[in-house]
């Protein structure tokens, strides 16, 4: 059984990041928390939880396919927060289910870093499950 907490986060792909950052944080009060502009990231604070903007021509956002519009979603995932992390028997109830699991990985979260899977949804949504961070 998965005991869902919250939403951790969500990521949006944006084809303005400089126009998106004036909307999360200059009108709705968010903060920069984390940057990587390498890969194309921005971490925004939103309350607990954290709303990431990953711009489609960057190297995360070109991995989406086209930029956002009618006929092309703007929603990488969303990432729910589970409590306990079991990870050998979530992969175990979703497996039973029929559900494809990736890796395990250490991802960055709204409470830091710690473990996460990623699946899909029947209809092709990128789910997210992540753990607590890690000491």
């Amino acid at each position: 059984m998965i005991r869902i907490r919250e939403i951790d986060h969500l990521v949006l792909r944006v084809v303005n990041l400089e126009r998106m950052l004036q909307f999360y944080c200059g009108a709705l009060g968010c903060t920069v928390e984390r940057r990587q502009d390498d890969i194309g990231l921005v971490q925004l604070r939103a309350g607990r939880s954290l709303v990431d903007l990953v711009p489609v021509d960057g190297e995360l956002g070109r991995v989406g396919g086209a930029a956002p519009g009618a006929q092309a979603r703007n929603l990488d995932h969303f990432c729910f927060r589970v409590e306990p992390f079991d990870e050998p028997g979530i992969r175990a109830h979703l497996q039973a289910l029929g559900v494809e699991v990736g890796a395990v990985a250490s991802r960055y979260g709204a409470e830091g870093a710690g473990p996460s899977i990623y699946l899909s949804d029947p209809e092709g949504n990128v789910v997210e499950l992540k753990g607590p961070p890690a000491d």
